[in-house]
């Protein structure tokens, strides 16, 4: 995606920079000057964007970071295992030695979530928290988890499949489409975000070699490794990744908590930014939870 044509329309473009580190270019955000530190992890096909409604209020409490995962928004693509889970956390990790940035809080969406796991067990961390929205830290059930891997793979070697996937997706209401399949219902300003993404050959590449290399095969393994605290939050009309996944995870953590959100999908950081970050600060304990909780 072309920064210098997309950046005056862009949210908290004055955040915005650039970091060379681990071979790719990285689109960051930062905000926050003090309190700790929290890595914002955005999933498969999104960007930083997604954060865009939570990410000043953090700020108000905390020191916050946020990122385009390789070959997404406005980050190059990484080379080789790169684009793969354990390559995103090393990549991610080398831009945070390059940043001195240790992280007290992480926060994933969906595959984001993934990353972060990945990230505290290969890098031996100990964070305060670890937060999944809607995570996909295990395979998808059923012929989905069968078909999508290698169905994915055959598409990004394809050379003119990103080209045609994002002509495909600026068609006509497809954008809606796209987020009906998320169970998530977006203000016209999140939809149009997301349609500037699905429109863009070199995004449409990125997400395609990701869910190419991608192998959650060992999540379960992965869960049971975690010693972290880890909260789980749901959005019970998720359509993308099934709510029943979550039940499964919470089993296999040692320290964990679920917490479900009725009426809401895939997205539900987006469709509920405040009560988001409120929550958020209330586990941090920074905020006292409200009388009614």
């Amino acid at each position: 995606m072309d920064w210098q044509a997309l950046r005056h329309d862009w949210p908290h473009a004055e955040l915005s920079h650039f970091v060379q580190a681990g071979g790719v270019r990285w689109h960051v955000q930062q905000a926050g000057h003090r309190g700790p530190r929290i890595l914002l992890l955005h999933g498969t096909g999104a960007s930083s964007h997604t954060w865009r409604d939570l990410l000043l209020p953090l700020a108000e409490h905390a020191q916050v970071l946020a990122l385009d995962l390789p070959g997404h928004g406005f980050s190059s693509l990484a080379s080789g295992e790169g684009m793969s889970l354990p390559g995103m956390a090393r990549g991610i990790g080398e831009l945070l030695h390059t940043l001195a940035w240790p992280v007290d809080l992480f926060i994933g969406h969906s595959a984001g979530a993934a990353i972060a796991a990945q990230m505290v067990l290969d890098q031996g961390l100990q964070p305060t928290l670890l937060m999944g929205i809607n995570p996909a830290w295990l395979p998808l059930p059923g012929l989905a988890g069968l078909l999508f891997p290698p169905a994915a793979k055959l598409l990004a070697l394809t050379p003119l499949v990103p080209q045609w996937f994002a002509k495909q997706a600026s068609r006509q209401g497809m954008i809606d489409k796209l987020l009906e399949g998320t169970g998530s219902v977006l203000d016209e300003r999140g939809q149009a975000l997301y349609a500037e993404l699905v429109a863009s050959p070199s995004h449409a590449q990125g997400a395609l070699k990701m869910m190419a290399a991608w192998d959650l095969s060992l999540g379960a393994e992965m869960l049971r490794q975690l010693r972290c605290p880890v909260h789980i939050l749901v959005g019970d009309n998720d359509r993308t990744v099934p709510p029943t996944q979550a039940e499964q995870a919470l089993a296999l953590l040692s320290n964990g908590h679920l917490k479900r959100w009725a009426g809401y999908g895939h997205l539900v950081h987006e469709e509920q930014p405040q009560r988001f970050v409120e929550d958020v600060m209330t586990s941090m304990g920074l905020l006292r939870p409200a009388a009614s909780q």
